[in-house]
């Protein structure tokens, strides 16, 4: 098999206690024929110094710029991939030995897929692995348009390798948005590609407290309802709309009340889920988080 050319894009912000291993797992694949592609958004800690130690030794592409968002930098990134799959990486987490081979294996004999998942490992920000029920599967689950959308659910970075083609044919990330795989995920079904997720744990996907999820929920709701905002023919609209205003209860019902009740108020009751129910028992029963605790 000829194996083709692939582009790996690590947007980083902030992440000089991961940048290196992250890197060098990416760097250590035994996959050979791939380009390395790091943006630095602006970070304000020591990761471009970090970036750019490793940069001399192993000769990799690195640009940097002004703080513009993961989408933003995604986009910088793109401008200079020569690749026919991407991948794009988050900054902190881990590539798994033998996750590009793989997976690309996978996208050359299935041309109808513009899009790959898999699964991961969570790890703490130590790096120790964190207790979390997952799927014995062995199944590749294909997920149409519809139900990507109805449960708001985006192939994540730490997982997905993307068709270029399909990136090119949707116009890329759009900057404004800076919820980036959620986007990419529905614009590329939405195109009439396939999306399958692989059983396959390829990535050790990082848990801290500087995760969107918990430092920006109120932020990625805004991004998540603009994202889903062009597919409101869509039947699926109004599951997704409640998939993505529980996500962001999740966080809420605990440390902003006040928050959460308006979100619980801005759906009419009939249309709670069991998830929503539960969110609602967490408002009803548990206190407020004092600020800074975790």
């Amino acid at each position: 098999m000829k194996w083709p050319l692939v582009s790996i894009l690590v947007p980083c912000f902030n992440h000089e206690r991961y940048i290196e291993e992250c890197l060098l797992s990416i760097l250590q694949q035994d996959y050979e024929n791939f380009e390395l592609i790091v943006v630095n958004d602006g970070s304000t800690d020591s990761s471009a110094e970090k970036i750019e130690a490793l940069q001399k030794v192993h000769g990799f592409q690195f640009y940097q710029q002004h703080n513009q968002g993961v989408s933003a930098a995604l986009n910088h990134a793109l401008s200079h991939a020569r690749g026919e799959f991407i991948i794009t990486h988050d900054s902190d987490d881990v590539m798994l030995a033998g996750r590009l081979r793989r997976q690309i294996s996978y996208m050359v004999e299935h041309a109808d897929v513009g899009l790959l998942g898999a699964k991961v490992i969570y790890i703490d920000s130590n790096g120790k692995p964190i207790k979390h029920k997952v799927s014995d599967s062995k199944q590749i689950k294909r997920w149409s348009f519809e139900e990507l959308l109805a449960d708001a659910y985006a192939v994540g970075a730490p997982v997905a390798v993307y068709r270029r083609d399909a990136i090119d044919k949707v116009g890329g990330y759009d900057p404004t948005i800076k919820v980036q795989d959620f986007q990419m995920t529905l614009k590329i079904a939405r195109a009439g590609y396939k999306v399958d997720i692989l059983p396959d744990r390829v990535t050790l996907y990082r848990r801290h407290e500087t995760n969107i999820s918990k430092t920006a929920y109120k932020s990625q709701l805004v991004y998540d309802l603009k994202v889903i905002d062009a597919y409101k023919e869509s039947p699926a609209y109004e599951s997704g709309r409640l998939a993505i205003i529980n996500k962001a209860l999740k966080e809420s019902v605990v440390v902003d009340k006040k928050f959460a009740r308006d979100l619980f108020a801005s759906v009419p009751v009939f249309r709670w889920n069991r998830v929503t129910w539960k969110r609602f028992r967490h408002f009803v029963f548990k206190h407020n988080k004092p600020k800074g605790a975790r």
